[in-house]
């Protein structure tokens, strides 16, 4: 679920948890049908199966909405990388590390529903580069990952990786503007920079 914050009511009881899930993954499949500026309360709320009310009861309006979805992915991207982190042997390896966020990403791309128009927020309405999402993912994956390192997450590593999250943002569009499953050279030139970048902060 996205954080409580986003939404005009959080739910309380799993129905209504299960509603609002529904709604989000109704909105994400739309996203990818017919597009931001043709989505709609009304569709959604009718792919869903709910009442309009019941959209209305956690949105005030579909750009709400979206952003809900951006930071429920978020939620799962920061979820699945702590999953892969937890499960990985050996001692702490901030390559690897780096490895399984870059790879999460991808996937999230290539699968997720609504993901390459929602992102984490940053292309709401589309075309717009805002960089508070940049930012929000940076800080998370500093504080995920200084705990997996066991370092202080510092203003240095904060200021390395969020220079990491945003070479990676910008050249990820570029890899899947010029392939649509993303373009392996690139994404294979992306990997090296990120690792000579933090290299110097890390290592």
């Amino acid at each position: 679920m996205p954080p409580a914050t986003s939404l005009r009511r959080a739910p309380v009881q799993r129905r209504s948890t299960e509603r609002l899930a529904r709604i989000l993954d109704a909105c994400a499949a739309l996203l990818d049908e017919v597009g931001y500026e043709a989505l709609s309360t009304r569709a959604v709320a009718q792919r869903a199966g709910v009442p309009i009310g019941s959209v209305y009861r956690f949105f005030g309006n579909k750009r709400e909405m979206a952003d809900a979805l951006a930071r429920r992915n978020l939620e799962r991207f920061t979820h699945q990388v702590a999953e892969r982190l937890k499960a990985a042997t050996g001692a702490p390896d901030w390559r690897r590390a780096m490895d399984a966020v870059l790879d999460e990403y991808l996937d999230m791309k290539r699968t997720a529903p609504g993901f390459s128009l929602v992102d984490f927020g940053n292309q709401i309405p589309v075309g717009t580069r805002r960089t508070e999402p940049n930012h929000r993912v940076a800080d998370r994956l500093a504080d995920l990952l200084s705990g997996y390192l066991d370092r202080e997450p510092d203003d240095a590593l904060r200021r390395g990786f969020l220079i990491a999250v945003e070479t990676a943002d910008a050249l990820v569009h570029l890899a899947f503007r010029v392939a649509p499953e993303g373009d392996e050279k690139i994404i294979a030139e992306l990997r090296e920079m990120l690792r000579a970048h933090l290299a110097r902060v890390l290592d």
